[in-house]
């Protein structure tokens, strides 16, 4: 097969997204925030494979900050399903590392889905398996009704509180993901990729503060032509743990994004993350799928 590999351009974002929804269905990533992520997003290298007119592939490095020596890189590889074991994920998976050995990666760290040939493409590659990963799907409908907000707590949406409060807990919780796949980047950095994302919902989004120090929150993208939800990320700060506010918050977040008429919310998390799974279960979220992350030392 004919193809070429080339960086991606803003105007690729709908290809992109269409390469997503093949490969990874339960993310939320629409053409509009590809595109604008393509627009603003210094710290990545985007290449695409195209075939003719069409965009069959994506691979992905998340560069690292200024003066990190050593450092573990995160990269992405995706080939639609329909065009794989045609020699592109080889192709973008060079490239891509290439370019991550040439940032200073010691290491690298991907996200391979749990089925046979992407294991296998992936241990050819020299990838060892590592975090058993969990995406799971609930019914809008049939979420439960948000437990009570403990006394002196205040539960908020986004559009509610200081940004700089939503970054400290994150910030405070990012180790705590044992996939290692969350971080917190610098504030202004954040702040342009992740508070000014196209499609995050800060009305579905939502914290528990006390007075103004938020103690645990959850944020929600959206993609309306879809009616989905993905949960990006959900955390309590250590002083706040064992007082159920992850379960308050996320129950919160599912019941507004029902009530504006989304109809699934797409999670996902570490396999042992035993405490998130129990709270999703509550929820109503049960298992779609899996996948793995993978390490490969250069």
């Amino acid at each position: 097969m004919v193809f070429e590999i080339r960086t991606a351009e803003p105007a690729d974002a709908a290809g992109i997204a269409g390469v997503w929804a093949a490969a990874m269905p339960y993310l939320v990533q629409t053409a509009r925030a590809i595109e604008a992520g393509l627009r603003t997003n210094p710290n990545r290298v985007v290449l695409i494979a195209e075939a003719g007119s069409e965009i069959v592939g994506y691979g992905n490095v998340y560069l690292p900050e200024p003066g990190e020596e050593s450092p573990r890189i995160r990269i992405t590889v995706l080939v639609s399903p329909a065009y794989r074991r045609q020699g592109i994920g080889s192709a973008l998976a060079d490239r891509i590392e290439a370019a991550a050995a040439a940032a200073g990666a010691a290491s690298l760290l991907i996200v391979v889905s749990d089925d046979e040939p992407s294991r296998q493409f992936s241990a050819a590659r020299g990838y060892t398996l590592g975090r058993e990963l969990s995406h799971s799907a609930a019914e809008l409908s049939g979420v439960p009704d948000a437990p009570p907000v403990p006394a002196g707590l205040r539960v908020a949406d986004f559009d509610a509180v200081e940004p700089h409060a939503i970054w400290a807990a994150l910030a405070a919780t990012a180790d705590d993901d044992p996939s290692g796949l969350s971080d917190a980047p610098p504030y202004e950095d954040w702040l342009a990729s992740e508070w000014e994302h196209p499609e995050l919902r800060r009305d579905l989004s939502i914290a528990v503060l006390e007075g103004d120090a938020v103690l645990a929150f959850t944020t929600t993208t959206a993609d309306p032509e879809r009616r989905v939800t993905w949960s990006a990320s959900t955390g309590s700060i250590p002083a706040a743990r064992g007082r159920g506010l992850a379960k308050l918050v996320k129950a919160v977040a599912l019941g507004r994004a029902r009530d504006a008429g989304l109809l699934t919310a797409f999670t996902g998390n570490d396999a042992n993350n035993k405490p998130m799974l129990a709270v999703n279960e509550w929820l109503g979220y049960r298992i779609a799928g899996k996948a793995w992350t993978a390490e490969k030392t250069l």
